[in-house]
């Protein structure tokens, strides 16, 4: 028995609840289990896989986010100028702006 299977079997019998699905496919994950879990707050980002027909598995998104790449996508996006105009993105959100 590795510990994976240690640490899910303590968990699963003491972290289980009840909850409804309601309207849309929301899912309410209790406080119980929101106090014990430090990755679960609002607007957090999970994965959820079926593992089976009857079996569904939340786990925490991974929130790696190379910034680098970010900048270098934001600095590409800046510098294309349209047709007509010759615009870079920024003085065409400038001039889109002004005009509204």
């Amino acid at each position: 028995m590795n510990i994976d299977s240690i640490h899910k079997f303590r968990y699963s019998e003491y972290m289980k609840t009840i909850s409804i699905i309601r309207n849309r496919g929301q899912l309410t994950i209790p406080d119980s289990i929101r106090k014990r879990v430090s990755w679960v707050n609002t607007m957090s980002a999970v994965s959820v896989t079926l593992v089976k027909p009857n079996e569904i598995v939340i786990q925490p998104h991974d929130t790696a986010v190379n910034w680098l790449d970010v900048w270098e996508g934001i600095r590409n996006a800046r510098s294309i100028s349209g047709g007509g105009d010759s615009l870079n993105a920024a003085e065409f959100l400038e001039s889109d702006r002004r005009a509204r």
